[in-house]
């Protein structure tokens, strides 16, 4: 049955000649009255007495008979000359079959008609006694009544229970659900349905476009919204960052004027401690320079003592020996004077005797001393007439010395 372009798969069991063609026969899906056919056990056909060789493929299950008894699945390869009696009963594909089925005309809570198509994916196995079960037990046919029937009613159900607008938001909902169901109904029979979702939501063509035209003057909003949004945001954050600017500009400022209030005051700190220090080695160097002047000047007062102690020592023994050496120079002075004057004395009384001697001489010989004399005073008058005669230069005296010179010189 198409749906629009979309046809609902149809499980069916197909016959075939030989199981040498039942890879392509799975593969052959055909289209019947609206279906697609999907051959999921093939049943080939029996022998009437006996086959020289029969062919048993290795991909899909393959299940034999004997007197129409099940005896298991047959393994792959050539089975030579092969008995009438022995059948190869079914053979079932292990490939993995998608499934499609939708459903038409699915009234919602508020009476609108919707298509949905759901589609999905099973296989027969994991083993033997899994496709023993479902061939003897459920079919190929029944299983496509089943799933057909179960798929139908839970999406009609499904799409019953919300409104139209709500009806897209349900596909994970009903895929998770669906498959739980499904799995539970038809485990029993050796098939696992792997997946199950719904592909398309239609709903009626003139409501499609009211919703579809709702949906975009939602988006519209949306957009508008979100981009307002993202406008104030925007502004928000460019405000943020302008506050947080100048917080941190501030902080950054504050922590400035603390660091320099905190410099200034180390550095006033500093200057404190070196003025301090400064003062105390001032101090101490005051001290020291005291206490070294005060040693100093009671060093220099001793000194001074000792020196003057020395020195008046020095002048009271150079003022005793000056003294005794004085003393001893009187003495000797003294000594020698009376000497000298002892000797003068005497030669004092030997020139008054000889003078005495030389007068009673002279006074015995005046006249005879008169003449030589007289003599010798001529005699040296005209030794220095021969003086002033020998001199070069000629000297004139006139007046009363000259007259006296003259007189001297020539005696009357």
């Amino acid at each position: 049955m198409n749906y629009q372009g979309s046809q609902h798969s149809k499980l069916v069991q197909r016959k075939i000649f030989s199981p040498l063609f039942a890879d392509r026969e799975f593969a052959n899906i055909t289209e019947s009255n609206g279906f697609s056919e999907i051959p999921i056990v093939l049943v080939p056909r029996s022998p009437l007495l006996v086959s020289l060789a029969v062919n048993v493929p290795s991909g899909p299950f393959v299940l034999w008979q004997k007197w129409h008894r099940n005896m298991g699945q047959l393994a792959p390869g050539v089975l030579w000359v092969w008995p009438g009696w022995c059948r190869i009963s079914h053979i079932i594909t292990r490939a993995t079959i998608t499934y499609n089925a939708p459903t038409r005309n699915c009234p919602t809570a508020d009476n609108v008609m919707v298509n949905v198509d759901l589609s999905l994916t099973f296989r027969i196995g994991p083993d033997t006694e899994a496709a023993q079960n479902f061939v003897y037990k459920l079919g190929a046919h029944r299983f496509d009544e089943l799933m057909s029937a179960e798929t139908e009613e839970a999406i009609r159900g499904l799409v019953y229970s919300v409104t139209h607008d709500k009806v897209n938001d349900l596909r994970e909902e009903f895929a998770v659900g669906m498959l739980s169901t499904l799995n539970s109904k038809v485990k029993m029979y050796g098939v696992q349905i792997m997946n199950v979702k719904i592909t398309d939501v239609k709903l009626p063509p003139d409501l499609q476009d009211r919703l579809e035209r709702t949906t975009a003057f939602k988006t519209k909003m949306s957009e508008q919204e979100k981009s307002h949004e993202n406008r104030v945001r925007v502004l928000e954050d460019e405000a943020t960052r302008s506050i947080e600017t100048i917080r941190k500009s501030n902080a950054r400022k504050l922590q400035e004027i603390t660091a320099e209030k905190k410099r200034y005051e180390i550095e006033r700190r500093e200057m404190e401690e070196t003025a301090r220090g400064h003062a105390r080695v001032e101090e101490v160097r005051a001290m020291t320079e005291a206490d070294i002047a005060l040693k100093k000047s009671l060093g220099c007062e001793t000194v001074e003592k000792v020196k003057a102690r020395q020195n008046a020592e020095a002048l009271l023994k150079k003022t005793h020996i000056i003294c005794q050496t004085m003393k001893i120079e009187a003495e000797q002075k003294v000594n020698v004077e009376i000497k000298n004057s002892e000797a003068e004395l005497a030669v004092a009384e030997s020139k008054a005797a000889a003078m005495i001697a030389k007068a009673e001489a002279e006074s015995d010989g005046a006249e005879a001393l008169k003449e030589k004399r007289r003599y010798e005073l001529e005699w040296e008058r005209l030794k220095v007439l021969e003086t002033i005669a020998a001199s070069p230069s000629r000297k004139f005296i006139t007046g009363k010395k000259g007259d006296a010179i003259l007189r001297e010189l020539v005696p009357e």
